[in-house]
């Protein structure tokens, strides 16, 4: 048989574990707003040299206006309020927790479909969320040794950051399913960069922060760490996660492509030297495993 959609969405999910280690290790270096709005101006030249060939169409000049009303909203608030507070994250709770985190977008995204969009929600839909929900209690809540409260183990602070990275993955991705409407997913994805692009450019003016931007530039490690993250995030993740969909089913494409929180554990063991306990792994699994259900009919 050929598996070809399944090994593209294995690699998606691979793509997407090296990239959120290349944008912690950036973020660490110069911050996560300078990071943000650099990775999209590389995105957007890796796609548009990718559209060049794919479309014979560098720029997206073949979209509508309405297109563009919805990309543009999509990318302000996946771009610029979900990157922004996942990429700070990253910096307070780490890749390995954020990523965790962000397997609350699906249900987030689900919930928002079926108030803005009269999408239905099924049974194992609900089942899937508290899964979910319950999967990130067990890794993230831990029991005192000394007086045998339940309590966080993490920053608060970290885990809204990450909680805002979910919503505003979620709520990107359902207004992309509005913008896009038959439109090239390649092609939207450049609008959504350069209205993340606007929107960084705008947030960064305002706080008085392009020296810094400027100076970051000159930072030969951070550069290239998040050169990594943006050619194996924005450019071949998402070229394979779209690839993976075509060659195969979109539920066994996205199950798949969610295994991230799984995936990111081996390399924070052996790589970064991370302690990971057995509650952790045992959350992220079960976090996967609801995350599934939005995906797979039984």
């Amino acid at each position: 048989m050929n598996y070809i959609g399944e090994i593209a969405a294995l690699l998606t999910a691979i793509f997407w574990t090296v990239t959120s280690f290349a944008f912690e290790n950036a973020s660490l270096k110069i911050g996560s707003l300078p990071v943000n709005i650099i990775r999209l101006f590389m995105a957007f030249i890796f796609l548009s040299i990718f559209t060049f060939f794919y479309r014979g169409l560098l720029f997206p000049t073949d979209a509508t206006a309405e297109n563009w009303l919805w990309l543009i909203l999509s990318g302000l608030v996946g771009f610029v309020f979900g990157d922004l507070c996942l990429f700070k994250s990253y910096t307070i709770i780490g890749s390995r927790f954020a990523m965790l985190i962000m397997t609350l977008a699906p249900p987030i995204a689900a919930i928002s479909g079926w108030i803005f969009l009269k999408e239905r929600l099924s049974l194992l839909n609900w089942l899937g969320m508290l899964l979910t929900l319950g999967g990130i209690s067990l890794a993230i809540f831990n029991r005192n040794h000394h007086d045998g409260k339940i309590g966080l183990k993490l920053s608060t602070k970290g885990l809204l950051f990450a909680f805002g990275g979910a919503i505003g993955q979620a709520l990107g991705l359902v207004l992309s399913k509005i913008g896009m409407k038959g439109y090239d997913p390649f092609a939207s994805t450049q609008i959504r960069i350069i209205a993340g692009i606007a929107g960084f450019s705008i947030l960064v003016a305002i706080m008085g922060r392009w020296k810094s931007v400027v100076q970051s530039v000159s930072n030969k490690s951070a550069m290239i760490s998040t050169g990594i993250g943006s050619f194996f995030g924005p450019f071949l993740g998402v070229s394979f996660s779209l690839f993976s969909i075509t060659k195969t089913e979109v539920g066994i494409a996205s199950t798949i492509m969610a295994i991230v929180p799984i995936l990111i554990i081996p390399p924070a063991i052996l790589i970064y030297k991370q302690k990971v306990t057995t509650m952790e792994i045992i959350g992220a699994l079960i976090s996967v495993i609801g995350v599934s259900l939005f995906f797979i009919n039984f």
